[in-house]
């Protein structure tokens, strides 16, 4: 009798992890390699946000919380929501949770029956399909390729509804491909759900600050209202105040749901770390003026590696919204062979090969449910995003 329990053959460990964990091997065994591989800026956490936690410890706010998030916390968050999103939430719709991957897990654990189906448009953060499968939920992919601009048409979600359909998962900006949807393209999206009522949004906005250009954001709640009953806008503190390590995501929704996930949370992690959430508090409320410069100068990156990856031999790469990834498709190395004389079959190829011969770590789009294409990170400095380019020029250049 295997140990091992049958949920677990239904997922498998996250590609972007295991990439990056190839990479840090390599590194330690003494080869050149410039990692691309995680979605984490660069950039330090503002020192106010650091101090408020210091604050937090030295006034002794190292005790248990509140399962589902402090008041103030909750409190800050509605703010937000209201100051940024035009969204009126009351702190019992406000969930926080270890990061935004456990604050969607809980909603879809508390949710999900056998048998219900949830819409992932592809290409897909790596975890969406692996946490529906995990929660005895159907995946439906509905694939939104480079000729949509990988966004979701409002006709191929009509096609992916069934009267199983319990959720729409929806990213914007996008990881891994940087799409972000505008006002109008969003509002083709709302008006096919809002004929649908058994349908669920869950909005995963953990990008929303990092758009390009002018660009707008919305989120679906707020674009159309009808919806507000049935959608949990999902965020955090993460990308936008450079706090990936601490750990705070949260989502604002209807009560009964909020109230279901706290349950969840309540007999697996309990709280989120009390001095992480007494940071998020003064990075919600304190001052966000470091927010646009940090994404002036993502952007620039962005404009250097569109740039010099069109310029690759086989590499096609469109300019992404927002988010700080870009997706190019290698087809047209498909079928080459690199110097070492391997074929390259599959992007997985392209990828292992990349990193193998030229130390270069980026992660495969089948990973992402859409092949042959391949994620960069460029949250990384300039000068490892020019090199790296560099080696990727060379590398195409070099296939036979």
């Amino acid at each position: 009798m295997s140990l091992i329990s049958q949920s677990l053959s239904r997922i498998k460990p996250s590609a972007t992890i295991a990439v990056t964990t190839k990479a840090r091997e390599l590194k330690a065994a003494g080869m050149d390699v410039i990692g691309l591989g995680a979605g984490e800026p660069d950039f330090d956490t503002p020192e106010n946000i650091k101090e408020a936690a210091i604050r937090a410890i030295q006034a002794g706010q190292t005790k248990y919380t509140a399962v589902d998030g402090i008041p103030e916390l909750k409190q800050a968050i509605c703010a937000k929501f209201k100051r940024e999103n035009g969204l009126d939430y009351k702190p019992a719709q406000i969930s926080v949770g270890t990061g935004g991957k456990q604050v969607l897990y809980n909603a879809l654990m508390a949710t999900l029956n056998p048998g219900d189906e949830v819409i992932v448009p592809a290409p897909y953060w790596v975890s969406y399909p692996d946490m529906v499968a995990l929660a005895g939920g159907t995946s439906v992919i509905a694939e939104a390729g480079m000729d949509t601009g990988f966004k979701l048409t409002a006709a191929a979600l009509e096609k992916a509804i069934t009267p199983k359909t319990k959720w729409l998962i929806f990213n914007s900006p996008s990881n891994p491909t940087g799409a972000a949807y505008t006002r109008a393209e969003l509002k083709a999206l709302t008006d096919v759900l809002a004929a649908h009522p058994h349908v669920w949004v869950m909005s995963d906005d953990m990008y929303e600050h990092l758009v390009y250009d002018g660009f707008e954001f919305a989120t679906p709640a707020e674009v159309e209202p009808r919806l507000y009953e049935r959608t949990l806008t999902v965020n955090g503190v993460s990308k936008a105040y450079a706090m990936t390590g601490w750990r705070i995501g949260y989502a604002g929704g209807p009560v009964e749901l909020i109230k279901a996930m706290a349950t969840i949370q309540s007999q697996s992690t309990s709280n989120p770390c009390s001095i992480a959430q007494w940071a998020a508090v003064e990075a919600l409320n304190g001052p966000q003026d470091f927010i646009a410069s940090n994404a002036e100068l993502f952007k620039a990156r962005r404009d250097l590696v569109v740039s010099m990856l069109n310029q690759a031999k086989g590499i096609s790469c469109p300019m992404p919204e927002g988010a700080f990834y870009v997706f190019p498709s290698c087809e047209g190395t498909m079928g080459k062979t690199t110097p070492a004389g391997k074929v390259l079959k599959s992007d997985e190829d392209f990828v292992t090969a990349l990193l193998e011969e030229e130390g270069v770590a980026v992660v495969q789009g089948s990973a992402f449910g859409l092949a042959p294409f391949f994620r960069i990170s460029y949250a990384t400095s300039n000068e490892a995003l020019e090199e790296s380019c560099t080696r990727i020029q060379r590398f195409c250049g070099s296939l036979r």
